[in-house]
């Protein structure tokens, strides 16, 4: 079954487009080793950087795909971890740490949000990943949830 002429996507464009992002990032795709795991792990926390909290940045979309790839090469080198919610990570770094609320001010704004955040009622923004993954020298990917 073809696709309708004002359906195709133009094939040559993206063709050359593809060929200009793999010679800028050629670890861009599947990731299939540590080399390349470590290449797009260093890409997503800068991206990181840029976007910050900007949810409407013009790479908050590449943000997304280099996070999901990042997270399904971690997946396949960890089978059988069941996905684990942002908010249990950040409970269990603060269990670690003999952490209160309060604590994470800086990172994440009040204790209300961080209160919030906790009970699911609301989601860690890029900057808070940011924060939350510097402070406890992690990749920002353990706070991106599925």
């Amino acid at each position: 079954m073809r696709a309708s002429p004002e359906n195709r996507s133009d094939l040559a464009g993206l063709t050359k487009a593809w060929r200009s992002i793999k010679s800028r990032a050629p670890d861009l795709g599947p990731i299939r080793s540590e080399r390349s795991y470590a290449r797009m792990s260093a890409l997503m926390e800068e991206i990181l950087e840029e976007v910050g909290d900007d949810e409407h940045h013009e790479l908050a979309d590449f943000l997304d795909i280099v996070s999901t790839l990042v997270a399904q090469y971690e997946d396949t080198k960890h089978p059988g971890l069941s996905p684990v919610e942002p908010r249990e990570v950040l409970r269990f770094f603060m269990d670690q740490h003999e952490l209160r609320q309060n604590d994470l001010v800086k990172e994440i704004g009040s204790q209300g949000v961080v209160s919030e955040i906790l009970a699911g009622r609301r989601d860690l923004n890029t900057r808070q990943v940011r924060a939350l993954a510097k402070r406890f020298g992690v990749s920002p990917a353990v706070f991106v949830g599925e």
